[in-house]
Formats: C-alpha cells, sequence, structure tokens
C-alpha cells in the first residue's frame, strides 16, 4: 500500500479548486476593495505613501493607483503595484480577487509564504513576484492556473524543489525562477510545455541531469538559463531542436563529456555560456556569432 503522504499534493489540489469555485459564486466589486483594503492594511512600510493616500474607500476601487477594472461586470482585473517601495505581507482576502488577468508585485519588499488562498486566481495569465523576499515552497497550486502565461518568482527565498505542476500550464511562456534556494531535479514535465519561450532557472542548488529528449517539443524556446545550479551529466545533443535558441547559458553546473556538435547548428545563437564544467571538445560553428564572446563564454 502506498503511503498515504503521496496522496496529500492531490489531496490539496482538489480542496483548493473547491475553494476557488466557492468564491467565484460569490464576490463582485465591492469584495474586491475589501481586498485590497486588507492587502493596505498589511504594508508594513509604503516609502512613497503611494497607497496610503491613493486607496481611499471615498473613491471607486478602479480609480487607485495600480488598479485596472474592466466594465461588464465591473471587477478588478489588474494590479499593478510594482516597484513601490512597498514592504509587508500577502493578506489571505487577496485570493478574493477572482476576475484578476494581472498581478505584478515585482521589486518591492513583500515577505512571507504565499496564502493558500491565491489558488483562487484562476484567471491570471500575468504573475509577477520578482525581486521581493517571498520564502516557504513553490505552492503546487499554481498547476491551478491554466491561463497563465508569465511567471517570475525570481530573486526570491522560494526553497524546497520545483513542484511538477506543469501539465496544465499549457499556455505558459516564460518560466523564471532565478536566484532563489531551490534543490532538486528540473521536473521532466517542463521540456513538454510546447509554449515555452524562456526558461530561466539560474542560480540555484538544482542537481540532477537534463533529458535526452528536452528539445523535441521546445519549438518556440529562444532562451535557456541554467546556469549556477549543480546540474550534471551529458549536454543532450537534441540541443539542436530548439532551433529558435538565442541565449544559451549552462556555466557553472558540473556538466561533462563532450560539447555536442549540434549546438553549431543553432543558427539563431547569439549568446552560449558553457564555462566553469568539465566539457571537452569544440564547436563547428555554421553561422557567423560574435565570435569574441562565443570563444570567451565557452572557455573553461
Amino acid at each position: 500500500m502506498k503511503n498515504i503522504h503521496y496522496y496529500f499534493p492531490l489531496i490539496h489540489l482538489v480542496l483548493c479548486f473547491l475553494s476557488a469555485s466557492l468564491a467565484i459564486s460569490t464576490t463582485n466589486i465591492t469584495t474586491d476593495q475589501s481586498a485590497l483594503l486588507a492587502l493596505r492594511a498589511q504594508i508594513s512600510a509604503d516609502s512613497n505613501e503611494i497607497l496610503a493616500k491613493n486607496w481611499s474607500s471615498n473613491c471607486s476601487v478602479c480609480d487607485w493607483i495600480g488598479v485596472t477594472c474592466n466594465s461588464r461586470p465591473r471587477r478588478v482585473i489588474a494590479l499593478d503595484i510594482s516597484n513601490m517601495g512597498l514592504s509587508g505581507l500577502i493578506p489571505p482576502q487577496i485570493g478574493n480577487l477572482t476576475s484578476l488577468v494581472l498581478l505584478n508585485m515585482s521589486k518591492n519588499n513583500f515577505y512571507g509564504e504565499l496564502p493558500s488562498e491565491f489558488a483562487q486566481l484562476r484567471g491570471l495569465q500575468v504573475l509577477d513576484l520578482f525581486k521581493n523576499n517571498f520564502s516557504g515552497d513553490i505552492p503546487p497550486w499554481i498547476g491551478l492556473f491554466h491561463e497563465l502565461q508569465y511567471l517570475d518568482l525570481s530573486t526570491n527565498g522560494f526553497t524546497g524543489i520545483i513542484p511538477p505542476f506543469f501539465s496544465n500550464l499549457s499556455n505558459l511562456g516564460l518560466f523564471a525562477v532565478e536566484y532563489n534556494s531551490l534543490h532538486g531535479n528540473i521536473p521532466q514535465e517542463i521540456f513538454n510545455i510546447s509554449s515555452l519561450v524562456t526558461i530561466s532557472f539560474v542560480g540555484n542548488s538544482l542537481s540532477g541531469g537534463l533529458p535526452d529528449y528536452m528539445c523535441n517539443n521546445l519549438p518556440r524556446l529562444n532562451w535557456l538559463t541554467l546556469s549556477l545550479n549543480k546540474l550534471n551529466g551529458s549536454i543532450p545533443s537534441s540541443i539542436n531542436q530548439c532551433s529558435q535558441l538565442q541565449v544559451l547559458s549552462l556555466s557553472d553546473n558540473q556538466f561533462t563529456g563532450l560539447i555536442p556538435k549540434e549546438i553549431g547548428n543553432l543558427k539563431a545563437l547569439v549568446k552560449l555560456n558553457l564555462g566553469r564544467n568539465s566539457l571537452e571538445g569544440k564547436i563547428l560553428i555554421l553561422k557567423t556569432f560574435n565570435s569574441h564572446q562565443l570563444l570567451k563564454c565557452c572557455s573553461n
């Protein structure tokens, strides 16, 4: 019999789904305003006093700085409070903004774990939390965001593994988790998201190898940066199947073996960084690269 802990992630997702379904039927523009006022109440630092002065119940929530509403039904569909010098926790009421399509909190000092009520934001297309101080695991309920196109969790304090929630994220174009404290293998499901344009996992402690088929289902990928991790094994020769690659950075890992000659077939490539591994061989270049940059990046 399988250990019951095996089923915990699935149970958690089901509960989040049910919670989100109930919330959608009861929320409105008044609920949205209350959710944002709850967020304002959790702000411990507002260096420019934008929220303190502008977010007031005396005027329509749709007129608040950083807030965008649609017309029918009247709901908050975008919240962009990036680079406002804000600090504080994220309250659970944020999950009541169930019509959100865009949530950008980047370049602030928000901290703590993401509340589970975030799972109710199932219409999100953009989730940008870049450069804050969020901590804890990357929550598996992100897998509920079927419409998600842009996910940036970089430069935070996330720990644990990258959860394998990607089978439902068929619209994802950007996935970045640079400079966190993540470990474990890269989930194989990532390499089956054909919509991906950017994968950026620089500056973690990810380990394990890259699958031989890694580029077979990534026809749009143009940015792959995995530097400053603990990845090992060989670089797959199928790398040339990522034919749109412009940036390939695998430096500062533990890769071994020969540099695949197929890298020379990447005609769109403009930046290559393989340094500080244990690789051997040369690349036959089949197009005109920026040669001084290429040679510098390939050297150990």
